[in-house]
């Protein structure tokens, strides 16, 4: 049996997809639900890009034990040098290393020959190496390069010292049987490829992303980089739990194993979403929430006789359970605490006390509680920023008239801890509402996205918002939860304010530190 280690990209790859803007506590969640799910190779992120992004890897590699942390780096030896400060007191540093091969990018980009580009790789590979024992080089755009001139580097830098040698389908272009012949080609060509691992990453312009990874597999490559929901840029990335099941199911024809927990996948797949505020599509693969229901009465039908007539997948393959009420308005504080415990969460006591406080007051109001529910208000508690000084919502109030517009009062708490109060009229209750929020805030405030949902079913599921707000030019991603859509929405606008004060803050005092 054959191991394929699975490179997860969602917190570097995936969080460049546009408008998603993670703090450092939502990215450590996610790298933690990771480690759960069983990923080898967690990619944290750039260190160079920004202090916010090298105290977030840095927290991720100090923090995770099972799965080892990765952080991105250009073939320059500042960021080489900023991702060891990052990785250095995990237990195996590695470093993710790049530069473009292709003709075009070569010319248009880089501006450097292909001798250029060489000798480069092989300076910036040797120099990684007296930092860190496993070195990955990434060929940009190895999909559209020169097959000799691709064998030719990746053979002089395993020379210099990589370890793993990753291939992408930068663009999305290639198709399987091109990506398939590829890695292929080079297995069979480069006289010391037996030294490293080979990587597949591939993005999902053409739609082929998961089958390009898939054929990759086939001919050799034993490292699987992906996202969680195939977040990514553009298009986006190949989707980690579309490869993983697609492996599982079809064991008869791919004989490969992994060290993921595919129970987790649900989890991780919910964490991920409602974090980067980017929603799954109801018929998503293995994880939209249509991917188990049968309208058709024949689908119907044939389920409920044998549920393999029409179902591959089954729900507990992935963590797709009843989610039935497990809690309610009588449940004590123990029974509580040890219902939180099966989450695998690290939560200090005045947490659970939170926590325990939201979920009393959510029984008052919703006749059924299920775990996502409590999954939902424990992710609150967790990647909330308590020390630094925030908006807080006092009061708001939302009347209708039939012919001056929608009236809205809001009482919010200021930073400064001051009580300020407006009321002005909208179009609607949400538009009114926003203009409000709007008026007592003094920053520059404009609107870009507004989407709502549920959690789970039923009429008394709880509302989640998300909106993308630009704050003072800064586009920034908010999300509020209530069993009231408005008042949901009303978190969701102050979340996104709140979370750029928390960036400019932790932003100030990283450089005041360093």
């Amino acid at each position: 049996m054959a191991d394929i280690q699975f490179f997860d990209t969602t917190l570097r790859d995936g969080e460049q997809s546009p408008g998603v803007n993670l703090n450092k506590s939502e990215k450590l969640e996610i790298a933690k639900q990771l480690e759960r799910l069983g990923v080898d190779i967690i990619e944290a992120g750039f260190p160079a890009a920004s202090d916010g992004d090298f105290e977030a890897v840095k927290l991720i590699a100090d923090t995770v034990e099972n799965s080892s942390v990765t952080a991105l780096a250009r073939t320059h030896k500042k960021d080489i040098d900023r991702a060891y400060e990052a990785l250095k007191n995990t237990a195996k540093p590695r470093i993710h290393i790049f530069l473009a091969t292709s003709p075009i990018h070569m010319k248009y980009k880089l501006k450097m020959s292909e001798e250029e580009v060489l000798e480069k790789s092989i300076e910036m590979v040797t120099y990684a190496k007296t930092m860190f024992p496993e070195v990955e080089f990434s060929a940009e755009d190895a999909t559209r390069s020169d097959i000799d001139f691709l064998m030719k580097l990746i053979e002089k830098v395993i020379d210099a010292g990589a370890t793993v040698i990753n291939l992408p389908d930068t663009v999305g272009f290639t198709t399987p049987e091109e990506y398939g012949r590829m890695f292929k080609t080079i297995s069979q060509n480069v006289p010391n490829i037996d030294k490293v691992n080979l990587s597949c990453h591939c993005h999902d312009d053409l739609g082929m992303a998961v089958a390009n990874s898939i054929a990759a597999v086939e001919n050799g490559a034993t490292q699987v980089e992906c996202a969680v929901n195939g977040i990514g840029e553009r298009a986006g990335n190949a989707a980690l739990e579309e490869i993983a099941v697609a492996l599982e199911i079809r064991k008869d024809f791919y004989p490969y194993e992994t060290s993921l927990v595919l129970k987790e996948i649900k989890r991780t797949s919910d964490l991920v979403s409602k974090l980067s505020g980017m929603y799954i599509q109801a018929n998503k693969a293995v994880i939209g929430r249509n991917a188990y229901a049968h309208e058709s009465g024949i689908h119907q039908d044939g389920v409920l006789k044998n549920a393999e007539t029409y179902e591959i997948i089954t729900p507990e393959l992935v963590g797709v359970s009843e989610n039935t009420l497990f809690l309610g308005k009588h449940s004590g504080r123990h029974a509580f605490k040890d219902k939180v415990a099966e989450f695998k969460l690290e939560l200090s006591e005045d947490e659970i006390t939170t926590a325990f406080k939201k979920f009393k007051l959510l029984t008052d109001q919703k006749k059924e509680v299920t775990e996502d529910d409590i999954y939902t208000i424990l992710m609150e508690i967790k990647t909330e920023d308590a020390d630094i000084p925030m908006y807080r919502m006092e009061n708001f109030e939302v009347n209708y008239g039939p012919e001056n517009g929608t009236e809205s009062e809001v009482s919010l708490k200021t930073p400064a801890g001051e009580t300020i109060s407006n009321t002005t009229v909208g179009n609607g209750s949400v538009d009114a509402l926003y203009g409000t929020i709007k008026s007592l805030i003094d920053m520059e405030l404009n609107l870009i996205d507004y989407q709502l949902n549920s959690v789970g079913r039923g009429k008394d599921a709880l509302a989640e918002a998300h909106v993308q707000l630009k704050v003072d030019g800064q586009v920034m991603n908010g999300r509020g939860t209530a069993q009231d859509v408005i008042e949901a929405s009303a978190n969701a606008y102050i979340n996104a304010v709140n979370r750029y004060l928390i960036k400019n803050t932790q932003e100030k005092s990283i450089s005041i530190s360093s």
